[in-house]
């Protein structure tokens, strides 16, 4: 389903950011480095778990190899689903190898990303560049992906569509203080293909039926372009702590505008530990064809009534700990870390009704709900 392969994806690029320590860098190759992460988000019928596991390793100070390979299982009784079909569950994996080239004070990295389940695969290659300036005062990134998706329906042997995806994106870091990091972020991607949900229908007003609404298929443009823009700053505070934030505009071909602000803030407290806690706040407009409930079958040329396509509000609260464990008593292992964070998600839609709810077509109660995300991991430096 793609609301739920949203959801997953977003989960696992969330916890891979925390393990890359997220914030934008100079160029410098990471550290060598092991994670072994197991996530979990649960929230509006959905559940999604798995583990992840990330190596690095660094060769002559210049060149650097990681792997990364992720798994989650995703049970769903979503209202979704639970409208037009029956719960399911399902797995997904993905590997990706990557690979960065420092000289001088520019990096050169490509990688490449396989995910697939039971009726999508994903394939993406992608490159980026980074190099410092103005004494390395300023860091300017530029970066490209490129996609390539074949989704498949579930019983339904002769279904197969594609989607072509391409990213690109500019980035530029700024000290702007010794205690000041500023970031702007620019980003461009376009899809091409296949871009609905296979199994996702529509409602639309029937008199003839006992419910006052029948459904059917959904169908989206076979295109769209959207352009993203973010700003953002960390400020060091004494005693090693931080407040960081962010702004992120966006806005699509299929007409949807979305604004993202978060805020967050790092306490170091002793020796071994790291509170972190935070809040995001995101606000969209609904696509151009989309919609609760149509006045007729067939009432335009492109239908949609999937809920990440309508208009919305939600509210995140974030909380994070990192304990430096003593030392193992391992030669290679010179430090290692235990980190724990906990998001708490509230969910409310603007122009998407609960129709397990009743009531007349179109009266029926707004949807909400509220979804809770853990993410466990395990860091050592060698």
């Amino acid at each position: 389903m793609t609301s739920l392969r949203r959801i997953s994806r977003t989960t696992a690029f969330a916890a891979i950011a925390l393990l890359a320590n997220g914030f934008a860098h100079a160029a410098v190759l990471p550290d060598d480095r092991a994670d072994a992460l197991y996530h979990r988000y649960d929230g509006g019928g959905v559940t999604i778990d798995g583990p992840s596991v990330l190596l690095r390793k660094k060769f002559a100070e210049k060149y650097s190899v990681s792997a990364n390979y992720y798994m989650d299982m995703v049970s769903s009784a979503s209202i979704d689903v639970m409208t037009t079909a029956s719960p399911y569950t399902e797995e997904r994996t993905q590997g990706s190898l990557a690979f960065d080239l420092l000289q001088g004070k520019t990096q050169y990295s490509v990688s490449y990303t396989l995910s697939d389940e039971s009726d999508y695969t994903a394939n993406t290659a992608s490159f980026d560049l980074t190099q410092d300036i103005l004494g390395d005062l300023v860091t300017v990134s530029f970066g490209f992906s490129q996609g390539w998706d074949e989704v498949r329906r579930n019983g339904d042997a002769a279904f197969e569509e594609t989607v072509d995806r391409r990213n690109y994106r500019f980035g530029l870091q700024l000290i702007a203080t010794p205690r000041l990091l500023t970031g702007l972020n620019y980003e461009v991607i376009t899809d091409e293909g296949f871009l609905n949900n296979p199994y996702r229908s529509v409602r639309y007003l029937d008199d003839t039926s006992a419910r006052g609404f029948s459904f059917q298929p959904e169908l989206y443009p076979r295109t769209r372009t959207s352009n993203a823009v973010a700003i953002n700053a960390r400020y060091f505070l004494p005693h090693r702590a931080s407040v960081h934030g962010e702004y992120r505009y966006f806005t699509d071909t299929w007409g949807i505008d979305a604004n993202t602000a978060s805020i967050g803030y790092t306490h170091p407290w002793g020796k071994r530990w790291i509170f972190e806690a935070g809040y995001r706040w995101y606000d969209q407009s609904a696509a151009d064809f989309y919609s609760d409930l149509f006045p007729r079958a067939d009432a335009q040329n492109f239908l949609a009534r999937d809920k990440e396509l309508s208009t919305f509000t939600s509210h995140m609260f974030s909380l994070g700990a990192t304990y430096e464990l003593s030392s193992l008593g391992w030669d290679r292992i010179q430090r290692s870390t235990v980190n724990l964070f906990y998001d708490r998600i509230n969910y409310q839609y603007d122009d998407f009704r609960d129709i397990t709810a009743g009531g007349a077509p179109g009266t029926e109660e707004l949807y909400s709900f509220d979804a809770d995300v853990f993410r466990l991991f395990i860091s050592g430096w060698f």
